[in-house]
């Protein structure tokens, strides 16, 4: 700052005098420059000396802190050193207590080991003794083991069988329950096919009660079979196989109750008793079997044609004199032989769907 005053001052001296020459003057000039950098080189020295005096006296603080932390740091560490020597002499102390210690105990383990040492012969020649029992148990065991083999190849076996026959089991079990199923599907269709039975019983009974009466037709049902039994005065003439007008009125009613009945087998059976045809017939009917056969299929062609009954439903046969229901020894039994029977028996679903 002195420096540039002079400067300042000399230009001022140089300006108000005027009465410098001109090489002087210029002479000045180049100086005064050389005076502003120098200036300028000065004023930049010292902003450095001042930043390096700022970062002396930082560091010389920092300095002053540490030497401070540092002489705490050293009376903690003399007042460990003192502890430590303290703990020294009593470690010393102990050390001299415990090698007195290990001494007795050296003593006892010398006479501990004498003592192990006589023990230790005494088992060499047990073992000596065990070893040869040893090789006899492990003979025993090698037959127990082979004997365990063998019995659990047998149990093996066993649990196959068990396992096979529990198979066994649950598919019976299966099929048992699938048959008690079937079983309880057939019995209740079986009393449903009885109580339509009934139903088409009543109404027969119902339908020909005055033929009933009169001892004409007899109506039966026995569980799943339904008998309308018809004597041949009723249908037929004597030694005729035509249906006269009466009888196709009696089936006429007949046939309206069974054209109902759309699930059972409907057999038309013809019978006769044991008098013989007579010459005037036998070149019509040579015996009572195509009397009997005729009179049934004659019946069963009514039902069709005109009660409308499915002749898939129908069936004929014919059994002459073979099956009587009465005593052909009397006037009254052979009548009663001489009849039609319509059966209602379970159908024959086979010969129903698949034809002849």
């Amino acid at each position: 700052m002195k420096i540039r005053c002079h400067v300042i001052f000399l230009i001022a001296v140089l300006l108000i005098t005027g009465c410098v020459s001109s090489g002087k003057y210029k002479a000045s000039l180049a100086e005064i420059d050389n005076f502003k950098k120098d200036i300028s080189s000065l004023e930049y020295k010292l902003k450095a000396k001042e930043s390096e005096k700022a970062m002396l006296e930082g560091e010389s603080a920092a300095l002053k802190t540490n030497k401070a932390f540092l002489e705490t740091e050293k009376k903690k560490l003399e007042e460990d050193l003192a502890l430590l020597k303290i703990e020294r002499d009593d470690l010393s102390a102990k050390k001299k207590s415990l090698e007195g210690e290990n001494a007795n105990l050296n003593r006892l383990l010398e006479a501990k080991k004498d003592e192990l040492t006589k023990e230790v012969v005494s088992l060499k020649e047990k073992l000596s003794g065990s070893e040869h029992h040893v090789e006899e148990l492990k003979t025993g065991v090698q037959a127990k083991e082979s004997q365990v083999s063998e019995v659990k190849g047998e149990i093996e076996n066993l649990k196959n069988e068990i396992r096979s026959k529990d198979m066994q089991v649950a598919e019976l079990k299966t099929e048992i329950e699938g048959l008690s199923k079937e079983k309880s599907k057939a019995i209740e269709e079986k009393e449903k096919a009885i109580a339509e039975f009934k139903k088409t019983h009543d109404s027969l009974v119902s339908e020909m009660s005055t033929e009933i009466k009169k001892g004409e037709i007899a109506i039966t049902q026995l569980r799943d079979k339904l008998s309308v039994n018809m004597v041949d005065k009723v249908l037929f003439d004597s030694g005729s196989a035509e249906v006269k007008k009466e009888g196709r009125q009696v089936l006429k009613r007949v046939g309206d109750i069974l054209k109902k009945v759309s699930d059972k087998q409907i057999k038309v059976e013809g019978h006769t008793d044991n008098v013989p045809i007579s010459q005037k017939l036998m070149v019509k009917f040579p015996s009572n079997w195509e009397l009997s056969s005729a009179r049934a299929t004659n019946v069963a062609k009514y039902l069709q044609d005109s009660a409308g009954i499915d002749p898939r439903l129908l069936t004929v046969a014919g059994y002459s004199e073979y099956r009587p229901i009465e005593s052909n020894d009397t006037p009254e039994g052979r009548a009663k032989n001489r009849r039609i029977e319509i059966v209602l028996i379970p159908l024959d679903i086979d010969r129903i769907t698949k034809g002849p």
